[in-house]
């Protein structure tokens, strides 16, 4: 670089570099340029309390005038006043100084010392290399310098060397300082809600009784209800808001009421502080997520194991350490995640989350093809390995021989049941009551604060009498406002439980299972309940047969294995298909009709597939023609009592070669020529003729987006002009319906 701003300047001299500025360093085309001033100081209350600092700063203009430079050609930089030299980010000041340098503008730039240009060697030797190839010089207060020259580059970097170390050394040594201070417990922060720090700097109860209560409030809910989004729906719905102690430096340390949200009670639900634990070092600094000019962003949570300073029992608590674990541990069990339960959601499964693949041991997720019927499936295999789905089982069967178990755990404890909830619902009702009763106390006196201050005013003073008149006013309809929502919440729940209410309590928990199959008690709670009871459910499908192994896994370690059957889509999925066909073949030999034989294979404990409970004499002609014991009938030639060129639906179908389905479908929408049978039958007859058959054939073979084009444009029609510029159906990854 030294060689390029050599030729970049022919008029200047060769040789070594000497200390006279004057004689050696400064030529005439120096002067020619700028000679900037860059001052800067690193943080406002620098610039506040140390101006010694800035009036000798702001006195290198006269430094450069003295080594020549007319006043004029002086150029002062100073828009970096307050902002850190420990990067570029944020730093205008530097990048106006970095262009003009580029611009050939600059012959000297001047600074008190190297390290008000930079305190980083990632932007202080760009610097050095831009100086050097456009021969600007440099100079603080010890001389001048020349980057194109070796001895002062050497000087140059060793200076920014310096001024980077010194800047490691200045953090390093407060950050082990504020580390020092908090493995004492002893470094103050700004404190949640429910606590405020005492004029000897002692952490104590927030003196507001309401306050304490809403966060007492908060974690008793959390333990009852379970989940972030109920305590935040418990709290909306009662009105309750959160206490909280500004931190402004204007209103420090007065109490605002605000609307909860989740993230505050996220907040409180995480902080060790209301376990009484000192911490510090929850959230830390990823440079990886650190945002140009603005140094106090990539903050990131870590773990426990992480933190730098964890000291228990140092303050007052408004729960155990065992709660607080507890509370912690479900907010990252509630998480939708494989390997958590997650929390219960209002899908229409009641083992989510609990159902456990017993082969490779994998949580089993839950499908829901059809929401009627929902199934729990294991496809770790197939999703992290590329292999096989472990297995699939439908979830009806399960979840009623799983609630079957629970009800009957339950039956054991009908009074306990009925005198908690009753003790429970009393408890929820006296404290929401000690809620209102407070909020009303404050507002009383809000309002008795502003009639003294409106008595004590001198009536004369109107100026002040009408604004406290007007505020007092606003105080009592707020007051009254109070009182008739009280006296609403008095109404609609009483503090004590009427003899029906505690009636209706007996009754219900003496009948449990007519509890749970109520309409009133939802899928979110009936999980709820298993969760209460059930740790997890190991499922072991045998095969692709209807016989499923189950194990349940019991809070307090008991567990229960059963065999079940779950539907199979085949017959030849049966376990006992084998035995099955050898008994429909001696039944058959035996000349037993069709009607006979399914009375019988029902009578000895045979089930069909899917989920029908007997057979029919339908099923055992099937079954009988499939093996040969039936004449086979031919669905095309079935067409007795029909018009001509009608068809039955099945029969059309295999004549076509189209999916029974996609001929029903095309029926029902009016596609074609179809009729239904009177009940209670009801089977579809279409007319098709010759032609109409060759149209069907035609229509089935078209692509789908062909066919969904035309229904587009069709239906762009009717509402009166074809859309320009909008996606085709196929174009918007649309799917054949028809």
């Amino acid at each position: 670089m030294s060689s390029l701003s050599s030729l970049a300047r022919p008029r200047r001299p060769a040789g070594p570099g000497v200390w006279d500025p004057r004689a050696e360093k400064i030529q005439p085309w120096h002067r020619d340029r700028l000679a900037v001033v860059y001052v800067r100081q690193s943080r406002p209350q620098q610039v506040v309390d140390h101006q010694e600092s800035t009036r000798l700063q702001y006195g290198l203009r006269q430094r450069a005038q003295e080594l020549g430079w007319a006043p004029d050609r002086v150029l002062v930089i100073d828009e970096d006043l307050g902002v850190s030299g420990a990067t570029t980010a944020g730093r205008a000041g530097f990048a106006r100084l970095v262009a003009e340098v580029s611009l050939d503008h600059v012959g000297l730039i001047l600074g008190l010392e190297m390290s008000r240009l930079a305190r980083s060697c990632a932007d202080w030797y760009p610097l050095l290399e831009l100086c050097a190839l456009f021969g600007t010089l440099l100079a603080d207060l010890d001389g001048v310098y020349d980057p194109g020259q070796y001895n002062d580059r050497l000087l140059l970097g060793l200076k920014g060397t310096m001024s980077e170390a010194e800047l490691h050394l200045l953090k390093q040594r407060m950050q082990q300082g504020k580390l020092s201070k908090a493995r004492r417990g002893e470094l103050a922060f700004p404190l949640p809600t429910g606590y405020v720090r005492s004029l000897s700097g002692e952490v104590a109860f927030d003196p507001d009784e309401q306050v304490q209560q809403v966060v007492r409030l908060i974690f008793r809910q959390f333990e009852e209800l379970g989940t972030l989004n109920g305590v935040l729906q418990y709290l909306v719905q009662h009105e309750i808001q959160i206490g909280v102690r500004l931190q402004t430096r204007a209103q420090r340390g007065d109490l605002v009421w605000r609307r909860p949200k989740r993230t505050m009670l996220q907040h409180i639900l995480k902080h060790p502080i209301y376990a009484g634990a000192y911490a510090y070092g929850r959230r830390q600094v990823d440079p990886r997520r650190q945002q140009p000019g603005r140094p106090k962003t990539g903050s990131v949570v870590v773990g426990r194991g992480e933190w730098l300073v964890l000291l228990r029992e140092r303050g007052p608590a408004y729960l155990s350490w065992e709660q607080y674990e507890r509370n912690v541990g479900r907010l990252v069990a509630n998480q939708a995640r494989a390997d958590t339960v997650g929390t219960p959601r209002r899908g229409g499964a009641l083992l989510t989350g609990l159902v456990v693949c017993a082969k490779c041991g994998a949580r089993m997720t839950v499908a829901y093809h059809l929401a009627e019927h929902p199934s729990y499936r294991c496809t770790r295999q197939l999703i992290e390995y590329g292999g096989a789905a472990c297995q699939a089982v439908a979830a009806a069967g399960l979840d009623a021989w799983i609630s079957q178990q629970v009800l009957a755990a339950l039956q054991p404890a009908p009074l306990e049941l009925s005198l908690g909830a009753a003790e429970h619902l009393e408890q929820e009702r006296a404290e929401l009551d000690r809620l209102w009763q407070q909020r009303l106390e404050r507002a009383r006196y809000e309002a008795q604060r502003v009639e003294r201050q409106y008595r004590l005013a001198e009536p004369e003073n109107r100026l002040v009498v009408r604004h406290l008149e007007r505020e007092w006013n606003d105080q009592l309809t707020a007051l009254e406002q109070l009182d008739d929502e009280y006296a609403r919440f008095q109404r609609t729940q009483p503090r004590h439980l009427t003899a029906d209410e505690r009636a209706a309590i007996r009754r219900l928990a003496a009948d449990i299972p007519a509890l749970w199959q109520a309409p009133t008690t939802t899928v979110a709670e009936r999980k709820e309940i298993l969760r209460q009871v059930v740790q997890r459910v190991l499922v072991d499908a045998q095969g692709q047969s209807e016989r499923v192994q189950v194990t349940v896994e019991w809070v307090g370690g008991a567990r229960s294995e059963a065999d079940l059957i779950r539907p199979v889509g085949k017959l030849a999925q049966l376990s006992y298909y084998p035995q099955l066909l050898e008994r429909v073949r001696s039944l058959a030999a035996a000349g037993r009709s069709d009607r006979e034989i399914a009375d019988r294979l029902n009578a000895e404990g045979y089930r069909p597939p899917k989920r029908r409970e007997r057979f029919g004499a339908a099923g055992v002609s099937g079954l009988l023609r499939g093996l040969g014991l039936r004449p086979e009938r031919s669905r095309s030639q079935a067409r007795d009592g029909l018009d001509p060129h009608e068809w039955w639906l099945p029969a059309l179908a295999q004549e076509l070669g189209i999916p029974d389905t996609t001929l029903y479908l095309w029926a029902r929408g009016g596609s074609v020529r179809a009729r239904q049978q009177d009940p209670p039958l009801r089977r579809w007859i279409i007319w098709a003729d010759p032609d109409e058959r060759e149209r069907l054939r035609q229509r089935h073979q078209q692509r789908p987006g062909d066919r969904l084009r035309r229904r587009w444009r069709a239906e762009a029609a009717t509402l009166g002009s074809e859309p320009t510029g909008s996606p085709l159906p196929e174009q918007c990854g649309g799917k054949d319906r028809s």
